[in-house]
């Protein structure tokens, strides 16, 4: 199929093929090593089963590591014995890191992303999972299409592993069950504008709590990749996702367990700092929104990179069940100091919450790093609906302030509905809603000037009035300034 023929389809006419070890590519055609021209492996079932074959290889090794080569671990310690294809794990390594090359004379190893633990030489873990269809071997390989499909992994085996380069593969009304591991792996670029559209993933974790789940369905590595309409199913994520210009639409997925007070972790893991994607229409279900930069090896703002910017969320339906009171949708995990939000946009959807209440919607993970509150800028959290969550967050924050005895100075409570519990940094508009009076009852009119960022931690608004008035006004205060 994957040569110069005839043959553009590989049509399965409704069979069942049962597979005893994986489908090396490389290993099928080894004089293969690129291929452009569209082919369709269509209409059929892909059964993995048990044997040896299966079994995931692993190893150790101390190995060195320089942001200034970013992509590579050097001074690799036992190089012959980890594959291509294997997952990094190990201190200042990020989600979904694989070796995509291998120098065994040079002692050097090529990585797909970047590590956010700085330089040093330490202990690294390798594990490299069994894939039904596995193009790791190939150089490139654009255009192939996956077409009505049912790939059973059977809980022995991961579904799909890319190419390290490749463009415009697609993935369409399949059917990915039960994958050990993984289900669709990127160790390179071979994610390239990658197509997943109306498939179901279905764990193989789906009797397990969420904190017990290792498995991912879908990791991604380079940009312009539409993910829509698919249903996923108790993954410990649903996608790890680096690039930008992404499209997730339409989709449903939920990662909820049976137990009481729940775990919830995050079905969508976005790694990228100004990250250009669109998250719109989708059901998300017992599961989050987290945005991290630990694919960086600067993970510190230096003023030569973008900040967090550049996500939409509009139009989802969120929902929650049996879960911790602390669990949010929505939660920014800097790696490295000195970041803020310039570019995030929440609007128009419904937040709900069942069989009990949670915080609110949104958080700043500050295990290793807070955000720079003072820096933030062009925030918009509107037109959200919310139902069993304790505080509603907006930006601008409509805010009702009643003064009952005679003040030229009024302080407002603290604003904790500001996104990420920011500072008030600024206010948009202050409006009278009864009469203000003086200490006499006698009505007077003015205008206050405002000060924002007051409190110990400036989260309050204070006006100041030429004279000591009460009564009760309203404003609309921000976290951040628009431009």
């Amino acid at each position: 199929m994957l040569g110069y023929s005839d043959h553009v389809a590989l049509d399965l006419c409704g069979r069942r093929v049962e597979l005893t070890e994986p489908l090396d590519f490389k290993k099928l055609a080894p004089e293969l090593k690129a291929y452009s021209n569209r082919r369709v492996i269509t209409n059929g079932s892909i059964l993995a089963m048990p044997g040896e074959a299966w079994n995931s290889s692993k190893a150790s090794s101390m190995a060195s590591y320089d942001p200034a080569d970013p992509l590579a671990l050097t001074d690799v310690k036992n190089i012959a014995a980890i594959e291509i294809g294997s997952l990094v794990t190990g201190s200042g390594v990020g989600r979904e890191v694989y070796v995509k090359g291998r120098d065994i004379r040079g002692a050097r190893l090529e990585l797909s992303q970047p590590l956010h633990g700085g330089a040093g030489t330490r202990a690294y873990d390798f594990e490299r999972f069994r894939y039904v269809f596995d193009f790791s071997g190939l150089d490139q390989i654009d255009r192939v299409n996956f077409d009505d499909l049912d790939i059973n992994c059977q809980g022995i085996a991961s579904a799909i592993m890319l190419p390290i380069k490749g463009q415009m593969i697609a993935i369409r009304d399949c059917y990915i069950t039960r994958p050990k591991d993984r289900g669709i792996t990127s160790i390179g670029r071979g994610c390239q504008d990658m197509l997943v559209d109306r498939c179901q993933f279905i764990s193989h974790e789906l009797g397990l709590p969420a904190q017990e789940r290792r498995s991912v369905a879908i990791n991604v590595n380079a940009n312009d990749v539409k993910i829509r309409n698919n249903r996923f199913v108790r993954f410990a994520h649903f996608m790890v996702a680096k690039g930008g210009g992404h499209i997730i639409s339409g989709n449903h997925w939920f990662q909820g367990d049976g137990t009481t007070d729940g775990l919830r972790y995050a079905g969508l893991v976005l790694t990228q700092t100004n990250v250009q994607v669109t998250v719109t229409g989708n059901y998300i279900d017992n599961a989050s929104i987290e945005w991290t930069n630990e694919h960086s090896e600067r993970p510190d703002f230096d003023g030569k990179q973008f900040s967090f910017g550049g996500l939409t969320i509009t139009g989802n339906t969120f929902l929650t069940s049996n879960t911790a009171p602390w669990f949010t949708w929505l939660t920014i995990k800097p790696y490295g100091s000195g970041h803020f939000v310039h570019g995030l946009m929440v609007t128009s959807n419904v937040f709900k919450s069942l069989d009990g209440q949670i915080d609110r919607i949104d958080r700043v993970d500050k295990s290793i790093a807070d955000l720079d509150y003072n820096n933030m800028r062009n925030v918009i959290f509107a037109g959200n609906s919310f139902n069993g969550i304790r505080t509603y967050v907006a930006n601008p924050l409509l805010v009702t302030h009643e003064q009952k005895s005679a003040s030229q100075r009024w302080t407002s409570t603290i604003l904790s509905g500001l996104p990420f519990s920011g500072w008030t940094k600024s206010v948009e508009s202050v409006v009278a809603e009864s009469p203000l009076t003086d200490a006499a009852g006698k009505q007077v009119a003015g205008m206050p000037w405002v000060q924002t960022q007051t409190g110990s931690g400036k989260r309050q608004v204070r006006l100041h009035w030429a004279t000591a008035l009460k009564g009760r006004v309203s404003f609309q205060a921000r976290m951040d300034r628009p431009h």
